[in-house]
């Protein structure tokens, strides 16, 4: 046999070897790397999110690891280094380019490979009770008055960081950033009165109705149903419209055969009703894209947080 022949056998047989492993897939528990703390918003959506997708994948287990750090850093780098085989999975968001453009993590999108987007979730601007502005109006004026004393709480080189900067950006204003790794911290910090603002959602409207927190602007296109008292940023005179986005990826070199499987369940578990029930009670679209529509849908995002790198000053890449 030449030495095609036997290249063209071997090709064969790994084929055969790829599918014949992916028709056994999953034959073992799957981790599902949560780059933040639980109680997080990325973790309070794929917990709901795992019952249905295992249902979907013929009743496969899939734990959920929370490794924080690093402004979600430690958790992409695992994720990234982990074998190819489709038993790690990836639950990402936006900050996966944020954070490599402002030079905060050497992990890139480019090092996975997508599988489906799950959800999107508009931003909201949160303010501490202690504030005494009730208003946008007022939160400007005093920030016009006082120029980088103003705290905001925030992932740095994250959406977190990116949503406030946005719109710090639109009114001409300064404020002072802190930095904490994820939601949960943010919210533990606000709560307790060591910031004046932060990067909310519809998840804290149970503390604001309770007088615990204020809701001064949402990131949507016209007002939210659930919050049809809060305004929007665009209706207030500033264009700032943000969501953040959510999917699932895998190492770079996970066979198609696998990332098909996935895609596959991604698609059902997205349609499950106690999955979108939950979403809507987090005031979070389910927002379902395919393998190739993610992968278009990374790209443009990868270019559009450059840009937004670049415009706030961020840029380090």
């Amino acid at each position: 046999m030449n030495f095609t022949r036997k290249l063209a056998a071997a090709l064969a047989c790994a084929a055969f070897a790829f599918t014949a492993y992916a028709a056994g897939y999953p034959d073992r528990p799957i981790k599902m790397i949560v780059p933040w703390a639980a109680g997080g918003d990325t973790d309070n959506i794929f917990r709901p999110f795992a019952p249905a997708f295992q249902k979907a994948l013929g009743g496969a287990t899939v734990v959920i690891a929370n490794i924080g750090g690093a402004s979600g850093t430690t958790g992409a780098r695992e994720a990234k280094n982990a074998p190819p085989d489709g038993y790690t999975l990836y639950a990402v968001h936006d900050y996966i380019h944020s954070t490599y453009y402002t030079g905060v993590s050497d992990v890139n999108y480019t090092d996975f490979e997508p599988v489906c987007l799950i959800s999107a979730t508009p931003s909201v601007l949160t303010a501490s009770p202690k504030t005494k502005w009730t208003t946008l109006k007022e939160l400007i004026d005093d920030a016009k008055a006082r120029p980088g004393q103003i705290s905001v709480g925030a992932t740095l080189g994250s959406t977190s960081h990116f949503f406030p900067a946005i719109f710090e950006k639109e009114a001409h204003i300064k404020f002072k950033y802190v930095s904490y790794d994820g939601l949960a911290q943010r919210m533990n910090a606000i709560l307790g009165g060591h910031n004046d603002l932060t990067d909310g959602n519809l998840t804290q409207k149970g503390k604001v109705d309770a007088g615990q927190l204020k809701f001064l602007a949402i990131g949507t296109e016209k007002r939210s149903p659930e919050l049809p008292n809060v305004p929007t940023f665009k209706e207030l005179g500033y264009n700032v419209v943000y969501a953040v986005s959510r999917g699932l990826m895998t190492p770079k070199g996970t066979p198609a055969d696998i990332n098909a499987k996935l895609e596959a369940a991604c698609a059902v578990a997205s349609k499950d009703a106690a999955f979108a029930a939950s979403m809507k009670a987090q005031g979070t679209d389910v927002r379902y894209l395919d393998r190739r529509a993610y992968a278009e849908f990374l790209k443009q995002n990868d270019v559009l947080n450059k840009d937004l790198a670049r415009d706030l000053g961020l840029l380090k890449r």
